[in-house]
């Protein structure tokens, strides 16, 4: 009996803690008119209080993540032989972009509860506001926009691409493509064992046009007769050059 209450009272170990350390080879992204896009590479290491457990394996995901805006997708179909919209569905939430980077294949990393939790895989991301009862496929209609998304290389998946040495440090290289949206780019590390996450750090990546872009841009938002006006003129003096110089060709 004292043996027992002696194995009761002691003092059992501590599960180790570990945290996410991330940096970003850049904070910031200029989007000027020569933008072709962005090679970013993400870094980290995992810090540890306690010795890393036993029998358990390590794995990273890496998410980057564009700005999210509604968006209506249509389905067209055929009638008296023309193309027409005959069905929609409102999508409330879908990112402008978005990448995933494991460690190992998605589905032997992450649970699906952890997924629903986290919103990690492309999927999960998308969010529908409840398709008009006569739909009864609106799943295909989410799922059209990723494939469409996935095509313009502004959805992917990237299974194994995170490198990870002696289960601390990581890293993984991120091709961010030329037609990226302005604003904040929230990048997501996990920390996961056994299919569950052990630790999550996020950061943001500030994306934003300078220079001429910057001034068309403001130019359209905030003065959109001014912009159409200049854009007629520019317009115009592009076809007089044209001519002029096909007359001249011509002529000499």
């Amino acid at each position: 009996m004292a043996l027992l209450l002696g194995l009761l009272a002691a003092p059992v170990p501590a599960a180790a803690q570990e945290e996410v350390v991330a940096g970003l080879s850049r904070n910031e992204i200029s989007i000027t008119a020569n933008f072709e896009g962005s090679d970013l590479l993400i870094y980290g290491a995992v810090k540890r209080d306690q010795p890393e457990p036993a029998g358990s394996r390590l794995d990273v995901i890496v998410t980057v993540e564009g700005p999210s805006t509604p968006i209506t997708v249509r389905r067209k179909s055929r009638s008296f032989g023309i193309w027409i919209n005959t069905a929609s569905v409102e999508v409330d939430r879908a990112p402008s972009f978005y990448t995933v980077a494991t460690t190992g294949p998605l589905e032997e990393i992450l649970s699906q509860t952890e997924d629903l939790r986290r919103k990690i895989s492309v999927p999960q991301m998308i969010r529908s506001v409840g398709a008009p009862k006569e739909i009864a496929d609106s799943p295909a209609f989410t799922g059209a926009l990723v494939r469409i998304r996935e095509g313009n290389g502004l959805y992917s998946l990237h299974e194994g691409a995170v490198e990870l040495a002696e289960d601390t440090l990581f890293r993984t290289d991120v091709d961010l493509p030329a037609n990226l949206v302005e604003g904040a780019y929230r990048t997501r590390f996990f920390l996961l064992r056994d299919r569950q996450v052990v630790a999550m750090r996020e950061t943001v990546i500030d994306v934003r046009m300078v220079g001429l872009e910057r001034w068309l841009y403001e130019l359209a938002r905030g003065q959109p007769a001014a912009y159409g006006i200049l854009a007629l003129t520019l317009a115009a003096l592009a076809g007089w050059a044209a001519s002029t110089a096909f007359r001249l060709i011509k002529n000499g």
